[in-house]
């Protein structure tokens, strides 16, 4: 008896596994296409196209192929989202026998998808699905015979898709991401849902968020609630699609924190380290990496934010950084505040270069503390940083100041070495994509006295600066009173060059002007006869390495 009970098990399961085989050859799935995407557009608020549809009963659900969502037409004309396939995870019983149509879970393999921001910060995808509560309190409030049931999703898998991210208008640059994978489960209007996202960046870096959204907006998906932790690394700043390539802004961001938002307003804090980082056109790659631990909000219709805090962290050296920011524009733009004290200027040395500042060749900050206040202004391909900087009590290995003015030593008390003290420097700075220029620099060496002036350096790093030297020593008397004359008891010169290799030349015209108006006033430092003036002058270029005339 028990053997005649396994052959009768044994024998439905068998005609129920030839069932399941056969009944796809029977059935044509096609024909339930426009009850499908009848549904689809219901519930997407979409125009829905798919292509063949085949049944797969051991699987529970449908296959349809060559699907195509299409956009909102006040973004795009083309498709939102186009997939090579779509599993549809059916309840097969209503489907068959009523043509009820009960969509548990949805795959989407291999997709591209478009998303879109207009200037007034509204995503093209705000209005997907943005009827289905409108419509299904419409269905309730009558017969449901003859109209589209709902559509209910308890699972949601995208994988393996291609992500166009953009802003709408003629100057937008779109950037793609790959790879791009979504899990989504038990989706709901009155409930959170977990979710994860993963992609690859341009430039093979990582995106992954993870977390719980919902529930979901039904007037605008875009402003569905979120609670999620990000982390993203080796994100190409150049490579992204971000910023124009030619801004010179450039470097891999790691980052890793939370993203949380109530539809309205969004807020983020967790840390930032960007390596290679570079700035401006004219800079080069920064030695050391750069840590921000930071905290924002962000309001997600006006598109403007709030750094509350900022960290920096560049090796000792500590900065805050605070201000405004806003992504309203084709490119985001800032309004910032940079402010560090006491800052050891041996580990700022690494990052001078992001800024298109070099040292000479073979030079080095030793020692030296920084202090800085500087405002970041301006779209951030197209960034202006200004303000003062001070630095005292340092030491420039590698490069001695006063070798390079040739005959220093000419002056009593001056050294030579290889290495150049500073006491102070200071002067208000102005870095822009054009170049760097510097106002009312005032540098003390305690080797030669102090030098003063103003100049700008190039984005070839071309130096031109004028400058006025207050020479501590005593030299000739010839000397003395010409530099009396000239400015005060200054020595005009000039720096030029490249700043691996400045060269200093005096300021001829510089001093000639100083002599004519010292003749005009009076002055009676100048010499009074034309041959000690031009013996001055001769003996002024010795000092920086100018021939003197034969006598």
């Amino acid at each position: 008896m028990a053997r005649k009970l396994i052959y009768i098990i044994g024998g439905v399961v068998v005609v129920l596994l030839l069932v399941a085989v056969l009944l796809p050859f029977v059935i044509d799935a096609n024909r339930f296409r426009p009850e499908i995407e009848s549904s689809l557009n219901t519930a997407l608020n979409r125009k829905v196209d798919i292509g063949n549809i085949r049944l797969s009963i051991l699987s529970g659900g449908v296959a349809v192929e060559n699907i195509s969502i299409s956009d909102d037409p006040s973004f795009n004309t083309g498709p939102f989202l186009r997939a090579k396939s779509l599993s549809v995870n059916l309840e097969l019983l209503p489907l068959i026998f009523s043509r009820a149509i009960h969509v548990t879970g949805l795959t989407i393999d291999q997709p591209s998808v478009t998303l879109l921001r207009s200037p007034a910060g509204a995503w093209n995808f705000s209005t997907l699905g943005a009827s289905q509560t409108q419509s299904r309190n419409a269905t309730a409030a009558r017969p449901s015979s003859g109209s589209s049931p709902d559509l209910s999703v308890r699972s949601f898998s995208l994988k393996n898709g291609t992500m166009v991210v953009g802003k709408t208008g003629a100057n937008a640059r779109p950037h793609t991401y790959d790879r791009v994978n979504i899990k989504a489960s038990d989706l709901s209007y009155t409930t959170q849902f977990p979710f994860e996202l993963t992609a690859r960046t341009p430039g093979n870096g990582t995106i992954k968020l993870t977390g719980k959204a919902g529930p979901l907006n039904p007037q605008d998906s875009a402003a569905t609630p979120l609670n999620a932790s990000l982390e993203i690394k080796n994100l190409d700043l150049k490579s992204t699609g971000f910023i124009d390539p030619s801004a010179g802004i450039a470097g891999l961001v790691d980052f890793s924190g939370t993203l949380n938002s109530n539809g309205h307003t969004a807020t983020s804090n967790g840390k930032v380290t960007a390596t290679h980082l570079q700035l401006v056109p004219a800079g080069s790659p920064a030695a050391q990496p750069v840590d921000v631990n930071y905290e924002a909000t962000y309001e997600l219709k006006p598109q403007t934010g709030q750094l509350r805090r900022g960290d920096v962290h560049i090796g000792k050296a500590v900065a805050d950084l605070t201000g405004n920011f806003t992504d309203s524009g084709a490119v985001a733009s800032v309004q910032m505040k940079l402010t560090g004290q006491n800052m050891p200027a041996s580990d700022l040395e690494s990052v001078l270069p992001a800024l298109g500042i070099t040292l000479p060749s073979g030079a080095s900050l030793k020692q030296g503390t920084l202090n800085a206040n500087l405002a970041i202004n301006g779209p951030v391909d197209k960034l202006v940083i200004s303000g003062p900087v001070n630095l005292s009590n340092a030491k420039l290995t590698g490069f001695d100041l006063g070798s390079r003015m040739s005959a220093i030593s000419a002056f009593g008390g001056i050294n030579k070495g290889g290495d150049t003290e500073i006491q102070t420097f200071s002067s208000d700075f102005r870095v822009a994509p054009e170049g760097i220029r510097s106002e009312n620099l005032n540098l003390v060496v305690p080797s030669i006295g102090s030098i003063t002036g103003n100049g700008t350096i190039s984005i070839d790093h071309k130096l031109d600066f004028k400058m006025i030297a207050h020479l501590g020593g005593q030299g000739s008397s010839v000397q003395a009173s010409l530099a009396k004359a000239a400015g005060s008891g200054g020595i005009p010169f000039k720096v030029q060059g490249t700043t691996s290799n400045p060269q200093i030349v005096p300021d001829l015209e510089g001093i000639v002007g100083g002599l004519a108006n010292g003749l005009k006033s009076g002055n009676t430092a100048i010499p009074s006869n034309g041959k000690d003036l031009g013996q001055a002058v001769d003996e002024l270029g010795g000092l920086f390495g100018g021939k003197k005339k034969p006598q």
